[in-house]
């Protein structure tokens, strides 16, 4: 499951991955259900917590 894709991605790339909006995506960053982390201004999201939440939301 997104194999094209780094081991750490950007929010751009997250927008990419779920089709969501930029809102949408720092919503979910900010509450958690993503699990990342910022250097500075930065957010740096594993694949692998994507790919987490994905399976959680779809419950598989």
């Amino acid at each position: 499951m997104f194999d094209e894709y780094g081991d750490l991605i950007t929010v751009k790339e997250l927008c990419e991955m779920l089709y969501i909006g930029k809102n949408a995506a720092y919503t979910l960053l900010n509450s958690g259900a993503v699990k990342a982390f910022r250097i500075k201004r930065v957010w740096k999201i594993p694949k692998k917590s994507v790919v987490e939440y994905v399976m959680g939301q779809s419950r598989l």
